[in-house]
């Protein structure tokens, strides 16, 4: 069995992104939420911090982490607010494709850039018509010359609006499938490149999601990540390192709401003793506490996994769809406790349950997920 012993490094990290959700986020989660503004001063203080671009390797200038300290990490931030979290992980997302598949000169023409300055990627797979379907993609990428021509739309981009580099998914020919699909490295400065304003979300509203529009947009051969056809196994590949930070991120989301809901019941009285000491409200939360608990061994072992070489595809999806589940469960039951203040906008759980729902979404909604795991399952028995 792993040892899940946190070392003197870990904990260290684990302070760090505590201090920066307490100090930094969670004071302005609340106001964030409720205009839906993106915070821009707060990710630079954490950029500045070095708990952006957690993945690039120390080489490219980045954190160059393990997938179990990302974990860590992503956790703290998330039990200050899970759209903040989301905006400022982005980064590892979008550039991981270029770490699994780019060359040497991409790598060390992109990555420096995004460590030295303050700076925002995101990652354009999903589409109006495919969505889960991403071997069905529509954006075109034509063969031009020395170069491609990009025609398509993308949808629901987190830092879709405010990203300077997108890490764009075309087909050569939508007849070939899943084998036509080709990733790119697209500057929002090209010409025919056009973000949409961000979209109004049930949660995560600190976070900047919208369209992107390629009309005619070229992009040189020394901007395609790896072989042509390639892209699909590029996408799939990324998810799978990046779907277990979701799973972290759905437990920060999770522990918040248990760690409200417990206090909560110590201090609000009925029938002349906390609502702590009723055993209806002590098995509620032990329920969230298993769930929790489950949920958070499930992705520090599936993180512990891919940290040790593996694909991870089976654990990740496993961490990341049960952890999703949970978080919306725990959510729920919080504002169950609360009662009806919990379903009021004066005290922190509704948000919490709001921005839990996300997470049971996007990178792999948890039916797909499911898919995934049964998928792998059998194979090993074949």
């Amino acid at each position: 069995m792993p040892d899940f012993s946190l070392s003197e490094e870990d904990r260290s990290l684990q302070d760090l992104a505590r201090k920066f959700a307490k100090t930094e986020m969670a004071p302005h989660a609340a106001e964030c939420d409720r205009t839906g503004r993106f915070p821009e001063e707060i990710y630079r203080k954490g950029w500045e911090l070095g708990l952006m671009n957690l993945n690039v390797p120390t080489e490219f200038g980045g954190s160059g982490l393990g997938l179990l300290q990302q974990c860590l990490i992503v956790e703290e931030l998330a039990h200050a607010c899970g759209g903040m979290t989301t905006s400022i992980i982005a980064n590892c997302l979008a550039l991981e494709p270029l770490l699994l598949g780019g060359s040497r000169e991409q790598k060390g023409r992109v990555l420096p850039p995004f460590c030295k300055e303050y700076h925002l990627a995101a990652f354009a797979l999903t589409e109006p018509g495919t969505g889960s379907d991403a071997g069905a993609l529509q954006t075109r990428a034509r063969k031009e010359g020395d170069g491609y021509i990009l025609d398509g739309e993308k949808c629901f981009i987190s830092n879709g609006p405010v990203a300077e580099l997108y890490t764009v998914f075309a087909t050569l020919d939508p007849a070939l499938k899943h084998k036509g699909i080709t990733a790119f490295l697209v500057p929002r400065s090209s010409p025919g490149v056009h973000a949409a304003k961000g979209e109004e979300k049930l949660g995560h509203r600190a976070s900047s999601t919208g369209s992107i529009r390629f009309d005619g947009v070229r992009v040189p051969a020394s901007d395609r990540i790896g072989a042509e056809g390639e892209g699909f196994s590029l996408a799939m590949r990324t998810l799978d390192q990046t779907r277990t930070p979701i799973g972290a991120l759905a437990n920060g989301i999770a522990q918040a709401a248990l760690d409200h809901a417990a206090a909560y019941s110590l201090k609000r009285k009925t029938f002349g003793k906390p609502i702590g000491e009723h055993q209806a409200i002590q098995l509620k939360l032990a329920n969230m506490a298993q769930d929790l608990h489950a949920a958070r061994l499930l992705v520090w072992h599936a993180a512990w996994t891919i940290d040790r070489g593996a694909s991870g595809t089976l654990e990740s999806s496993i961490a990341k769809c049960f952890a999703s589940d949970a978080a919306m469960r725990i959510t729920d039951e919080a504002i169950q406790i609360f009662g009806g203040y919990g379903y009021m906008k004066d005290y922190p759980v509704e948000k919490l349950l709001r921005d839990a729902k996300l997470t049971q979404i996007y990178e792999g909604a948890n039916e797909i997920q499911r898919i995934v795991i049964a998928r792998e399952l059998l194979a090993s028995y074949a």
